[in-house]
């Protein structure tokens, strides 16, 4: 038998709230690992109401600790559909919805997004957010997205995360605080949830870490429009967004895609990366604009919003993300560039 086996067994004996069925007959566990005793899952509180919902996870918080080998229980609650109410649902289309959370110890939220996948976004947020800290801010990063998540390996970090009292401990790297659902899920499993439970996990992420007093909070986006960009365009206090794109016509349609959602919920857009804008050969010193050629300075320009910079595609770039270790992080060339696009920022943000 398994360790997870074993905690399989154990929660066998807390009944579903509704069913009165055994827990895992019921669905609502999913995600359930034991690394280093750390035990860890993701808790499906559909049709519940708040009291209950907690209630159960703390049932199952106590059977995990009972456990043996376990020291220590983060459990994520997720829902796709809340419990029955009386009053009516907010309207999507409402851009205020009464469950917005508070951060009144960050003194900016911004997130960094793109229209597609495959532009560099993450490795932009990441060294972003570096280049931040490295200007004397205190910083944190929020990887939002939850199917693909990327910091923890651009950050180096492979430490799990850990809870106390209740709430998440961000790891600290690089200068920065850094919450991942790649430091809570199996890294060996795919986070297969329909968009709303992939939503609620990042709201808890968000909400219920100890992330201290911040100047800014980078969040790391999924590519695309989708149901975790409206979440947090509805009910976080962004001070704004940055869209990262290719050069490239095809990436530039979708970034104005993106551009066009935060319009349109009220979010200011406070300027574009250019990503992967030139290719410089490394012998020669010859620039050939693979993607093409300043595509995303055009678009910023046409839809009079800031251009922060440009980077190149740099093979340093790649070779640091994999090794965990930022370019913003050195003193090079591309360092340079970071911080300079993190200087544009920071003079469009207001109050630090």
């Amino acid at each position: 038998m398994t360790q997870t086996d074993k905690l399989e067994a154990v929660l066998g004996g807390v009944p579903d709230p509704l069913t009165d069925k055994p827990l895992m007959q019921s669905g609502r566990v999913s995600g359930l690992t034991l690394r280093d005793g750390k035990a860890g899952l993701v808790l499906m509180v559909d049709g519940l109401s708040g009291p209950v919902a907690e209630s159960l996870k703390a049932k199952v918080t106590r059977a995990l600790e009972a456990a043996e080998g376990v020291t220590d229980v983060r459990i994520i609650m997720t829902a796709e559909r809340g419990p029955p109410s009386e009053k009516p649902a907010p309207s999507r289309a409402d851009p205020h919805p009464t469950e917005a959370i508070t951060l009144p110890n960050i003194k900016h939220i911004v997130a960094v997004a793109s229209g597609k996948g495959g532009v560099g976004k993450s490795t932009v947020a990441a060294n972003l957010a570096v280049a931040l800290a490295r200007q004397g801010l205190r910083v944190g990063l929020l990887d939002a997205d939850i199917y693909g998540p990327s910091v923890p390996m651009l950050l180096g970090n492979s430490e799990r995360a850990k809870l106390a009292s209740g709430r998440i401990q961000p790891t600290e790297a690089h200068g920065i605080k850094a919450v991942s659902m790649g430091t809570m899920a199996d890294p060996g499993r795919a986070v297969i949830w329909r968009g709303p439970m992939a939503s609620s996990a990042m709201m808890q992420m968000l909400g219920q870490t100890d992330w201290g007093e911040l100047d800014v909070l980078v969040l790391d986006l999924p590519p695309g429009t989708g149901d975790i960009q409206l979440t947090l365009a509805q009910k976080v206090p962004l001070s704004g967004a940055v869209i990262v794109s290719t050069p490239q016509d095809l990436a530039l349609i979708d970034a104005k895609k993106a551009i066009a959602m935060f319009e349109k919920v009220n979010v200011p857009v406070l300027g574009m990366v250019e990503n992967m804008s030139l290719y410089l050969c490394p012998k020669c010193g010859h620039e050939a604009h693979i993607f093409g050629h300043g595509g995303a300075a055009d678009t910023a320009r046409e839809l009079e919003i800031a251009y922060l910079g440009g980077i190149p595609l740099d093979m340093t770039l790649r070779e640091a993300g994999d090794a965990g270790v930022p370019s913003a992080a050195r003193d090079d060339a591309i360092s340079g560039i970071f911080a300079t696009i993190a200087g544009a920022l920071k003079d469009r943000l207001k109050g630090i």
